[in-house]
């Protein structure tokens, strides 16, 4: 203590559990930027990835079908992973399951990046829906 008050600087502990305990002798304005600076920066190299969604209709044309996979396939590019929804309404609930997976298929084989399936075929309350991630 009497060395760091000598040199005009702090006495910080880097190891408080290490026998003997470690310190330093530095400045400790010095030290907590040093220490958020790293902090920041392993948040920066994190990869927060988003679950992004796209709905699609029994009756949506080809050319709308292109633009929703080619925005879908740009999402799986950048790492995030992708809902595809067959939107059902009214009567269209109750059509048969095989056809409707074939409208869905419609989309993922428009998708030009490469992926796999994290979340199978599901049918909830409002269509068919399923999860695509890259592979």
């Amino acid at each position: 203590m009497e060395l760091a008050q000598s040199k005009g600087l702090d006495l910080i502990e880097i190891g408080p559990n290490a026998t003997p305990p470690l310190a330093k002798l530095m400045d400790f304005g010095k030290y907590q930027y040093e220490a958020n600076k790293k902090l920041k920066k392993a948040k920066a190299g994190a990869n927060r990835t988003e679950t992004k969604g796209i709905q699609v209709k029994i009756g949506t044309g080809d050319h709308d079908l292109e633009l929703k996979a080619k925005t879908a396939s740009k999402w799986i590019k950048e790492g995030h992973r992708v809902k595809v929804e067959l939107f059902l309404a009214g009567r269209a609930k109750y059509m048969d399951e095989k056809f409707l997976r074939e409208r869905l298929d419609r989309v993922l084989h428009l998708i030009t990046e490469d992926y796999k399936i994290s979340d199978a075929y599901r049918k909830g309350p409002k269509g068919i829906t399923t999860t695509i991630e890259k592979k």
